[in-house]
């Protein structure tokens, strides 16, 4: 009888588990709204789920502007995501805003870390510290129309190979109105896109500098060599009158329309480029100097956990941060999002290597930079606002250079405080 009473207790028992485990732990992913990521995330979060019944993922995505105000809100009021998508460039900004922790050593183990993923990871580590992993990397690239080539009576499988050949291929695919008004650009000029990582860690070093010494704390870049790239920059405007800051609003949207003939971008613009049907678009190695000197700059969007994850949502956002950062989720990835593996040897195999567009930015990784921005958004508008001093406002390029060395210093030196 106490048997039966024994097997009628342990039945409730299930049932009760049954009933209470239809109840899974639910976590909040948040990151910006660009169309295959959020695509890439619900096959990542679809199959974590079908591996792991007993978690539900919430994805919620926001518009790039509003993004990091709504993220800081959120987790103040105790709200918000558990584990959420971050620029590296922000890190510092959500530490001291108290948005996101440590990973823990005994789930994310440095060294496993260091072992297995590109080097550039380690702009997520603060001290002894991990507070992020990326899925994917990213790098830059000249994107060049092979119709627009052929129509100026280039050879479009021989893209430029240094800067001043993709000058006079510009200078050749440029076309313009009875007035000289651009109607399609040789070259996007877009410092809001990418342009400003270009003019920062490869123009700069192309001509002899380097934008910043002191482990990135100190402006290095207004001197000849600093004032060398922008001038190179601002004359394709000023001077070749091969592009136009503000043509179609964005450099990507241009070539997308087949009204560029070239931009510079990175591996996130692979798929939306993927989609273009009108003309063959190719893409090659940023374009050396005269002297054969390459430079590149190399990016990634982090995961981490966030303050607000506690108890078993944190260890749900745990086991779902090493989810998006595992092999599978970032094969997933690259044929989505068309970005970069972001450990080595997923990203690193003989097909990407020699894969006519992979392999351009993965020769690019090789020599890239990464800028250990202390406020990215800051940062970014200084070069901005540079280039539209000289562009739109006709100011010399050597004042301008000053006063955004001058402005940048202070930021840094303002994050620092």
């Amino acid at each position: 009888m106490r048997f039966g009473h024994m097997l009628a207790s342990v039945a409730l028992g299930f049932a009760t588990l049954a009933s209470t485990g239809a109840k899974a732990v639910e976590i909040e992913y948040w990151q910006y709204v660009f169309d295959t990521r959020v695509k890439a995330m619900n096959q990542l979060i679809a199959k974590f789920q079908e591996a792991n019944p007993d978690i539900k993922v919430k994805q919620t995505t926001f518009p790039y502007a509003d993004y990091q105000t709504k993220v800081a809100a959120s987790i103040l009021a105790g709200q918000g995501p558990d584990v959420v998508q971050l620029f590296y460039g922000w890190t510092d900004n959500f530490i001291s805003g108290k948005m996101i922790r440590p990973l823990r050593a005994e789930a994310f183990p440095s060294t496993e870390i260091e072992r297995d993923f590109f080097p550039i990871v380690s702009a997520m580590k603060r001290g002894n510290d991990y507070y992020g992993l990326p899925t994917a990397v990213r790098s830059l690239a000249l994107f060049y129309n092979k119709k627009a080539f052929k129509d100026a009576g280039l050879d479009p499988n021989n893209p430029p190979k240094t800067i001043d050949e993709l000058v006079t291929a510009a200078e050749k695919t440029v076309k313009r109105d009875g007035s000289g008004n651009i109607v399609s650009a040789g070259m996007t000029l877009d410092m809001g896109g990418q342009d400003h990582q270009w003019w920062r860690e490869v123009l700069i070093r192309q001509f002899g500098g380097v934008p910043y010494t002191e482990n990135d704390t100190k402006v290095a870049y207004n001197d000849e060599a600093g004032l060398k790239a922008l001038t190179f920059y601002t004359d394709l405007q000023k001077k070749h009158k091969v592009g136009q800051a503000g043509f179609m609003d964005e450099g990507q949207a241009a070539f997308r329309a087949g009204l560029a003939a070239m931009t510079i971008d990175g591996t996130f613009r692979l798929g939306s480029f993927g989609t273009i049907k009108a003309f063959e678009w190719g893409v090659t190695e940023l374009p050396a100097n005269a002297q054969g000197l390459r430079s590149n700059y190399a990016s990634y969007f982090a995961n981490a956990i966030t303050t607000k994850a506690e108890g078993e949502k944190l260890a749900a956002a745990e086991k779902f941060l090493k989810y998006v950062s595992s092999p599978e989720a970032m094969k997933v990835w690259m044929e989505v999002v068309g970005e970069l593996p972001a450990r080595r040897d997923v990203a690193l195999t003989p097909e990407n290597v020699a894969h006519p567009v992979y392999g351009p930015f993965l020769k690019g990784l090789e020599y890239a930079h990464t800028t250990l921005f202390k406020d990215e958004a800051a940062q970014r508008q200084v070069a901005i606002d540079m280039a539209n001093r000289v562009l739109i406002g006709g100011e010399d390029p050597k004042t301008s250079l000053a006063k955004a060395a001058e402005a940048e210093q202070a930021i840094i030196d303002r994050a620092k405080r």
